[in-house]
């Protein structure tokens, strides 16, 4: 087609500037007509995000036992209301958030220049010059000139190389909303996952208060024992120096509250003055939730919908530099007036103006039009590769936390029956220290047991919550 098409063209170039201009312009727009035509055999290929040369799954790997749907605001399926207002605290002053905002803003104003090139552009000056013309031996004479003159461009877009140009933008600033819901849905996970460590930091402090309470009490007990010669200053300096431990334990416990606090505040978008967050217990874990299957996180999720459309932004950007191949038709007029007496630039009998109309076809262009389409194939080839890989890691963060609610549920129920074990141990080891059946080290490893267990079991039951934050934010809910 281009054979038959271009060689004519490149003819009629030719001799077009011995036509006369109106026969210009009809030749113009007829060859206009004829190149809309190859102008169809640049097209942007038919993307399907689930058909992309990947091998996505039918259904998840990993088991599920719920019919219940994806929640639509799953925030709420804790069911605290401090942690509800908090995100929505953060949602309207968070600035991570309105920066993601602006770069909106700025992808529509940049669609805006993109597409600026379909419309005529119109320009106008106005001049004043001084003159003066000396004569030989007749002296100088010197006056001022007043220009007042316009000019205006088009190009006409007959085949779309502008327009797809101006898709691309468009489909970019699409592919920028999506990148806002994806920022929208992480400041909500952020926000409830550092409230659940603030929760667990705050109780653990309460746990190691309580058993430095209880250590106090043994050191005392083994204090007196000593001061009466029942027991050896050995015992009295391990008992105290297990107390100083757990004291060491609760100032870190007390340290990670405000980093944990701080960190929040940010999130919130408020100084880090270190102001605590009132919060008593951690939340039940909500019921299980079905994932749907994989094919629907492809359309729902928005990090990965922004991926694809940015590979489809990425084929309007190849097509419109395929485009820069075929002529272009551009009308162009000028005019103005010019006149030694500003009264008379007014003056409609002064103006004058000309219309031209022409078709440029490139042919020698020293390979800056293959390089512009080998530069945005290869820039396409990025964005399908990069679409292909956030798909997987989707799919990776679903399969993860629905494996991992079923290893932490086991491990939960494990650490809650330690944490009964070791409270019926110590009360054990206590009767029988008093009785002088165990030596005190017995006694002071129930102690640390018991502390490990409720910090342990602590430390997997904000973990249950924070991966059933991961599987809302891996499966795109909303907020």
């Amino acid at each position: 087609m281009n054979f038959f098409v271009v060689r004519p063209v490149k003819f009629i170039v030719s001799h077009c500037d011995s036509m006369k201009p109106v026969v210009r312009i009809a030749i113009s727009l007829i060859l206009a007509t004829i190149l809309m035509s190859m102008g169809g055999c640049f097209a942007p290929p038919l993307r399907d995000s689930q058909n992309v040369g990947a091998k996505f799954p039918e259904e998840w790997g990993s088991k599920q036992t719920s019919n219940q749907s994806i929640p639509e605001q799953w925030a709420a399926t804790f069911e605290d209301s401090q942690l509800r207002e908090l995100i929505q605290v953060a949602l309207a002053n968070n600035y991570e958030l309105k920066a993601a905002a602006a770069r909106i803003n700025s992808a529509i104003a940049q669609a805006r220049i993109d597409g600026s090139g379909r419309w005529p552009q119109i320009s106008f000056t106005a001049d004043h010059q001084q003159v003066q013309i000396r004569d030989a031996g007749f002296g100088s004479s010197r006056f001022g000139v007043f220009e007042a003159m316009f000019g205006v461009s088009w190009e006409i877009d007959v085949w779309g190389r502008i327009r797809d140009f101006h898709k691309a933008a468009m489909t970019e600033v699409d592919a920028t909303q999506f990148d806002y819901y994806g920022a929208r849905l992480s400041l909500a996970a952020r926000v409830t996952q550092s409230y659940f460590e603030l929760i667990e930091a705050k109780l653990l402090a309460l746990v190691v208060e309580q058993s430095i309470k209880d250590r106090t009490i043994i050191a005392e007990l083994v204090r007196g024992r000593f001061q009466k010669g029942l027991v050896r200053g050995l015992d009295l300096r391990l008992a105290l120096t297990d107390l100083a431990t757990a004291e060491a334990e609760l100032k870190d416990a007390r340290n990670r509250i405000q980093i944990v606090t701080r960190r929040l505040e940010i999130l919130l978008g408020r100084y880090p003055a270190g102001n605590e967050v009132s919060a008593a217990r951690l939340p039940p874990l909500p019921n299980v939730i079905a994932a749907g299957l994989p094919s629907e996180l492809l359309e729902r999720r928005p990090d990965v919908v922004a991926a694809f459309t940015r590979l489809k932004a990425a084929d309007f950007r190849t097509t419109s530099a395929k485009k820069l191949r075929l002529p272009r038709i551009t009308l162009t007029a000028s005019g103005g007036t010019r006149s030694t007496d500003l009264t008379d630039l007014i003056d409609p009998r002064s103006v004058a103006w000309n219309v031209f109309a022409g078709l440029m076809q490139p042919i020698l262009t020293g390979g800056r039009i293959e390089g512009e389409i080998f530069r945005n194939q290869a820039r396409t080839e990025e964005a399908l590769n990069f679409y292909k890989n956030t798909a997987l890691n989707a799919f990776r963060e679903v399969e993860q936390a629905l494996a991992a609610e079923e290893w932490l549920r086991q491990q939960e129920m494990a650490l809650k029956e330690a944490v009964e074990q070791t409270q019926s141990s110590q009360k054990l080891a206590v009767y029988s220290y008093r009785n002088g059946r165990i030596e005190i080290l017995t006694l002071l490893d129930s102690y640390r047991s018991m502390l490990r267990a409720q910090t342990a079991h602590l430390s997997i039951t904000r973990q249950l919550l924070s991966n059933r934050v991961n599987l809302y934010l891996a499966l795109g809910g909303s907020v």
